[in-house]
Protein backbone atom coordinates (compact mmCIF):
# COMPACT_ATOMS: atom_id res chain seq x y z
CA UNK A 1 0.00 0.00 0.00
CA UNK A 2 1.30 3.34 -1.03
CA UNK A 3 2.03 6.08 1.33
CA UNK A 4 0.38 9.43 1.36
CA UNK A 5 2.40 12.31 1.22
CA UNK A 6 2.46 14.34 4.44
CA UNK A 7 3.52 17.27 2.14
CA UNK A 8 1.60 20.67 1.88
CA UNK A 9 2.37 22.82 -1.07
CA UNK A 10 1.83 26.04 0.00
CA UNK A 11 -1.15 27.82 -1.32
CA UNK A 12 0.49 30.78 -2.64
CA UNK A 13 3.88 28.69 -4.27
CA UNK A 14 2.23 29.21 -7.78
CA UNK A 15 1.22 32.95 -7.57
CA UNK A 16 5.00 33.48 -6.18
CA UNK A 17 6.62 31.56 -8.51
CA UNK A 18 4.61 33.01 -11.28
CA UNK A 19 4.97 36.71 -9.89
CA UNK A 20 8.99 36.02 -9.92
CA UNK A 21 8.80 35.36 -12.97
CA UNK A 22 7.06 38.36 -14.65
CA UNK A 23 9.36 40.12 -12.21
CA UNK A 24 12.07 38.71 -13.99
CA UNK A 25 11.37 39.14 -17.30
CA UNK A 26 10.09 42.93 -16.98
CA UNK A 27 14.47 43.37 -15.76
CA UNK A 28 15.43 41.69 -18.36
CA UNK A 29 13.66 43.07 -21.10
CA UNK A 30 14.06 46.56 -19.46
CA UNK A 31 17.34 46.12 -19.92
CA UNK A 32 17.01 44.87 -23.15
CA UNK A 33 16.28 48.26 -24.07
CA UNK A 34 18.52 50.50 -22.74
CA UNK A 35 21.88 51.70 -23.77
CA UNK A 36 24.40 49.48 -21.81
CA UNK A 37 27.10 47.23 -23.15
CA UNK A 38 27.92 44.15 -22.58
CA UNK A 39 30.44 45.11 -19.67
CA UNK A 40 28.37 47.31 -17.92
CA UNK A 41 25.91 44.59 -17.36
CA UNK A 42 27.39 42.06 -14.75
CA UNK A 43 27.34 38.71 -16.77
CA UNK A 44 27.63 36.39 -13.94
CA UNK A 45 25.02 38.01 -11.76
CA UNK A 46 22.63 38.15 -14.56
CA UNK A 47 23.80 34.77 -15.42
CA UNK A 48 22.32 33.85 -12.03
CA UNK A 49 19.40 35.82 -12.62
CA UNK A 50 18.25 33.79 -15.59
CA UNK A 51 19.53 30.72 -13.93
CA UNK A 52 16.85 31.05 -11.65
CA UNK A 53 13.95 32.28 -13.68
CA UNK A 54 14.84 28.85 -15.57
CA UNK A 55 14.37 27.00 -12.12
CA UNK A 56 10.91 29.34 -11.54
CA UNK A 57 9.78 27.86 -14.88
CA UNK A 58 10.77 24.05 -13.92
CA UNK A 59 9.03 24.58 -10.96
CA UNK A 60 5.98 25.73 -12.26
CA UNK A 61 6.19 22.70 -15.18
CA UNK A 62 6.62 20.61 -11.53
CA UNK A 63 3.12 22.07 -9.88
CA UNK A 64 1.33 20.81 -13.21
CA UNK A 65 2.69 17.20 -12.77
CA UNK A 66 0.22 14.43 -11.40
CA UNK A 67 0.79 14.07 -7.81
CA UNK A 68 3.50 11.17 -7.04
CA UNK A 69 5.33 11.27 -10.03
CA UNK A 70 8.29 13.60 -8.65
CA UNK A 71 9.24 13.56 -5.15
CA UNK A 72 7.25 16.10 -3.64
CA UNK A 73 9.94 16.71 -0.92
CA UNK A 74 12.85 17.44 -2.89
CA UNK A 75 10.62 19.89 -5.15
CA UNK A 76 9.48 22.04 -2.20
CA UNK A 77 12.75 22.01 -1.24
CA UNK A 78 13.83 23.52 -4.21
CA UNK A 79 11.44 25.73 -5.14
CA UNK A 80 11.70 27.61 -1.70
CA UNK A 81 15.48 28.13 -1.71
CA UNK A 82 15.25 29.42 -5.05
CA UNK A 83 12.53 31.34 -4.65
CA UNK A 84 14.61 32.90 -1.06
CA UNK A 85 17.38 33.86 -3.52
CA UNK A 86 15.62 36.11 -6.18
CA UNK A 87 15.93 39.44 -3.69
CA UNK A 88 19.38 39.19 -2.98
CA UNK A 89 20.21 38.07 -6.14
CA UNK A 90 18.17 41.04 -7.86
CA UNK A 91 19.86 43.59 -5.28
CA UNK A 92 23.59 42.65 -6.40
CA UNK A 93 22.96 42.68 -9.78
CA UNK A 94 21.16 45.97 -9.34
CA UNK A 95 23.93 47.37 -7.52
CA UNK A 96 26.65 46.50 -9.87
CA UNK A 97 24.66 48.20 -13.23
CA UNK A 98 26.26 51.49 -13.43
CA UNK A 99 24.85 54.25 -11.54
CA UNK A 100 23.51 56.57 -14.92
CA UNK A 101 21.11 53.07 -15.32
CA UNK A 102 19.40 53.32 -12.03
CA UNK A 103 16.63 55.69 -12.41
CA UNK A 104 15.91 54.27 -16.35
CA UNK A 105 15.64 50.89 -15.38
CA UNK A 106 13.19 51.36 -12.65
CA UNK A 107 10.80 53.21 -14.69
CA UNK A 108 11.29 51.08 -18.05
CA UNK A 109 10.64 47.79 -15.75
CA UNK A 110 7.67 49.25 -14.13
CA UNK A 111 5.90 49.94 -17.27
CA UNK A 112 7.06 46.69 -18.94
CA UNK A 113 5.80 44.78 -15.62
CA UNK A 114 2.69 46.76 -16.25
CA UNK A 115 1.89 45.96 -19.29
CA UNK A 116 2.95 42.12 -19.24
CA UNK A 117 -0.20 39.63 -19.78
CA UNK A 118 -0.04 36.74 -16.10
CA UNK A 119 0.16 34.30 -18.91
CA UNK A 120 3.73 35.28 -19.76
CA UNK A 121 5.11 33.90 -16.68
CA UNK A 122 4.05 30.63 -18.53
CA UNK A 123 6.93 31.50 -21.10
CA UNK A 124 9.06 28.54 -22.10
CA UNK A 125 7.01 26.40 -19.56
CA UNK A 126 6.74 22.63 -21.43
CA UNK A 127 3.04 21.57 -21.94
CA UNK A 128 1.44 25.62 -21.59
CA UNK A 129 1.03 27.72 -24.19
CA UNK A 130 0.95 31.72 -23.09
CA UNK A 131 -1.08 32.62 -26.28
CA UNK A 132 -3.49 30.13 -25.13
CA UNK A 133 -3.65 31.88 -21.15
Amino acid sequence: MARRSTVEVPVDLRARLEAARLDLLALFRALDRMDLTPSEIPQRLIRQLFELDADYAEALWALDQPLGTLDLNAMLRDILAALDQLPEAEKRFRKNLPRRAQPTLGQLEASIRNALRPAEAYNMVPGRDPQNG
